[in-house]
């Protein structure tokens, strides 16, 4: 069996590692490059306890207040554009509470299950590990610490197990050195993980040449259909390729692939951006500030900070402005920081649908199946869609965590 995968990020090349273990021959086709989209820069989180369907009531407070803010971690631009509009008002339809705890219904069983795929990649040959640690959660006020305890209330109310401490200020100094006097509280959300996102999926990708599969770079998909038997994958300047299935992983350029095939969902690029700098102390962990929508990584000797949620188009060119907010955001909560040492600025398109739910499963065209749509879950949640996709694939049996994903819903 022979299957193409279009997208070389996490997601796609993890649902090329997983067809290999069914003993698929899988041919890997990308555009740019390896992690050249959504799967480099970011914060390299793999939390489950923080995963959970992006709408919900506060969001929308949230949302309606800050794009009236230039300085605010979500941005929209001020221009004429249908389809970004339909998009947000599609996911204000979806800002309630029971619309979220059916969606963090569905999350569950994914994110009980996300670690142990990563673990699977390790022992099965990705030459990269991911590192336990708690996540940070810092607050200049304690009041405002009351919307992350909720959520997580609501998490653990699906019976996710969520394991947290509560810190006074000085309590988290002692654990991570670089919080500045600012923070007064700090919640501990342990047995998470984080990636250096760039070198995993550099790494997953070595796996998959090293277990005889293709990655070609540099080569853009422009259509899928269906040969009877099997699919055809048009490319450009070459002869298409044929194969017994396909599977579109393209993020936030995914609609262009799968509509055709009955997949109607909207996919918005919400972009987010980040840089990195030098600390003394090195940083240990990863911090979380929720008020300033902004992560922070150790990544190669260094701290990545990331955030912003900007939706605009997955090809605009980096806005400095966003890296601007960002660091006056981050600049009162962290100390023993160089910020003059500044660098590694970048921005990514992460896939975010209406209801906050990726795109995982079959289309309406026989042999073409989509992968993406995970917003900012795409890290955390990639190995475990490759796994559950490549046994759907395999096997024509829908694995039952993956029925709420539906991508033809």
């Amino acid at each position: 069996m022979r299957v193409i995968v279009a997208g070389a990020g996490m997601v796609g090349l993890s649902c090329a590692w997983f067809l290999q273990e069914a003993g698929v021959d899988v041919v890997v086709l990308d555009r740019t490059g390896v992690a050249a989209g959504a799967s480099w820069g970011n914060a390299g989180w793999l939390s489950p306890a923080l995963t959970v369907p992006l709408p919900e009531p506060a969001v929308l407070r949230y949302g309606l207040k800050a794009m009236a803010d230039h300085r605010s971690p979500l941005y929209v631009p001020a221009r004429v554009d249908p389809r970004l509009w339909r998009f947000l008002l599609e996911f204000s339809r979806h800002c309630t509470p029971r619309r979220w705890r059916s969606g963090m219904a569905a999350y569950r069983s994914l994110n009980e299950q996300a670690l142990a795929a990563f673990d699977q990649l390790e022992a099965g040959g990705v030459r990269a590990r991911s590192q336990p640690a708690s996540i940070f959660a810092a607050f200049a006020r304690d009041r405002e610490a009351e919307g992350l305890l909720d959520e997580l209330r609501l998490v653990a109310g699906t019976g996710q197990q969520i394991e947290i401490e509560l810190l006074t200020g000085n309590q988290a100094r002692e654990r991570q050195p670089l919080l500045s006097d600012a923070v007064t509280l700090a919640v501990d959300v342990r047995s998470q993980r984080f990636i250096n996102p760039g070198a995993y999926v550099a790494a997953l990708a070595d796996s998959v040449r090293a277990r005889g599969g293709q990655i070609r770079e540099g080569v853009t998909v422009h259509a899928l259909r269906d040969a009877k038997p099997g699919v055809l994958v048009e490319t450009d300047g070459a002869a298409p390729l044929h194969g017994e299935a396909a599977v579109i992983a393209t993020g936030s350029w995914m609609p262009q692939l799968a509509a055709p095939h009955g997949v109607r969902t909207l996919v918005q690029a919400g972009r987010g951006y980040s840089f990195s700098v030098e600390t003394d102390p090195p940083a240990e962990g990863p911090l979380y500030f929720p008020g300033a929508r902004v992560a922070c990584t150790p990544v190669d000797g260094r701290m990545r900070i990331a955030g912003m949620m900007e939706f605009r188009r997955a090809d605009d060119p980096l806005d400095a402005r966003r890296i601007g907010v960002i660091e006056a955001a981050t600049r009162p909560l962290l100390q023993g920081v160089d910020w003059s040492s500044r660098r590694d600025e970048w921005v990514g398109p992460r896939p975010v649908t209406p209801d906050g739910l990726p795109l995982i499963g079959a289309t309406s065209t026989k042999g073409i199946f989509v992968a993406g749509g995970h917003g900012m879950w795409g890290i955390t949640l990639g190995p475990l869609t490759g796994r559950l996709l490549a046994h759907q694939i395999t096997t024509g049996r829908t694995p039952v965590e993956i029925v709420p994903f539906n991508p033809l819903r």
